[in-house]
């Protein structure tokens, strides 16, 4: 596997491997590594993401004096030695594998520390439980777009209660929303089935136009992205969320994305994401396919990595912590009540929430200008 040609990068963003990290070699993009000694930025990108997704913030952060560092994380791109069966190694996709990533990329380049973990999407979670865990080595945490509402808790006071009766809650919540005059699903029980990853890779439009359709429906671009809180995790609450979150059963994620296509002369008019940039991912996933990045969703879902993880329960950010997303970001609510315990009792040194006019999900590509101005308040203000 080759490095990405620097003709897709910007002046001073390089491609480059890092061997031996967890089981894997690991692709990165850097920029203002010429110049030894410099604090760290770790960049961690999400679905259906690549290290590439960060390529218009990198080299602005390395002007302000960083080292910036943005792997293709387990599953994706041109990082290899990761497991992409369906029935393969799920358990490295949990997440303490996660960040144990993370913090052997750190080692393996020299660093005892960093001065910021920056992630977004489901580079979020990843970002929030590296600071989480080991406050030592990441010493503040820039969350984008998905809210960290602090560790899974444990039951508690429950000694003299009789058992707690029904089903477990992911269970409950898939068969509610199944049971809803209009069935639906929640796109991460989809996610986690055998086929999505062949629906979305072998779908009839072609993996290009999926993504194009995907990235334009959770953008700022598509109208209807008018997001507000939830008032709960009752199905009825959760249907109302765009389809991309919630679908309608038995349809997949690239028929869902299909119905919400771009015309040509949208296509046109986005300069966040020209045909070109988009090629790369087309290309990319075109390569992999999308059951890596799957695998994380499918970990999530497991009982036996949800227990590992309630041995935090209690626990919070403790580190400097800010919050970017785009103003038009249903990812800020797609988990009822997370933005507003991410804010009490989450992150306990939580300086700014910020949501950026003109964005959607896709905030670091859409809006980069205003992701590297607050990136630069919020960690010049810890300096």
């Amino acid at each position: 596997m080759d490095p990405l040609s620097a003709d897709l990068l910007p002046a001073g963003v390089r491609s480059r491997f890092v061997d031996g990290v967890n089981g894997l070699r690991v692709h990165i993009l850097e920029a203002g590594f010429e110049a030894p000694g410099r604090p760290s930025l770790l960049l961690l990108h999400g679905f259906p993401e690549l290290a590439y997704s960060w390529r218009k913030v990198i080299a602005p952060l390395a002007a302000l004096g960083w080292h910036v560092i943005a792997p293709d994380q387990r599953g994706y791109g041109r990082t290899t030695g990761w497991d992409g069966a369906y029935d393969g190694d799920l358990a490295s996709f949990r997440m303490l594998n996660l960040v144990r990533d993370a913090i052997g990329l750190v080692a393996a380049l020299g660093c005892r520390e960093v001065a910021g973990v920056i992630g977004h999407d489901f580079g979020s979670p990843v970002a929030a439980w590296c600071a989480l865990l080991r406050p030592d080595v990441f010493r503040s945490v820039a969350l984008m777009s998905a809210p960290f509402p602090g560790p899974p808790s444990l039951p508690f006071d429950t000694d003299r209660l009789p058992p707690a009766p029904g089903r477990p809650f992911l269970e409950a919540l898939d068969a509610g929303l199944a049971a809803l005059p209009r069935p639906r699903r929640h796109y991460q029980a989809y996610y986690s089935t055998r086929e999505a990853a062949d629906d979305m890779a072998l779908c009839p439009q072609g993996i290009h136009a999926f993504l194009r359709a995907y990235y334009h429906a959770k953008s700022a671009d598509w109208p209807a992205n008018q997001p507000y809180s939830l008032a709960s995790w009752a199905p009825e609450e959760l249907a109302k969320l765009p389809e991309y979150y919630v679908m309608e059963l038995g349809r997949g994620m690239a028929d869902t994305a299909a119905a919400e296509a771009p015309s040509p002369e949208q296509i046109a008019a986005c300069a966040w994401l020209t045909d070109g940039e988009l090629a790369v991912y087309a290309q990319e996933f075109a390569r992999t396919g999308f059951q890596g990045g799957l695998q994380w969703y499918r970990a999530q879902r497991e009982a036996r990595f949800i227990a590992e993880m309630q041995v935090f329960s209690g626990r919070a950010i403790d580190v400097p912590s800010c919050f970017i997303a785009g103003a038009s970001d249903w990812g800020v609510h797609q988990s009822p009540g997370a933005f507003a315990r991410m804010q009490g009792t989450g992150c306990t040194a939580m300086r700014s929430c910020r949501l950026i006019e003109g964005a959607g999900h896709w905030v670091q590509q859409e809006q980069p200008e205003a992701v590297v101005g607050r990136l630069r308040r919020f960690l010049g203000g810890i300096a």
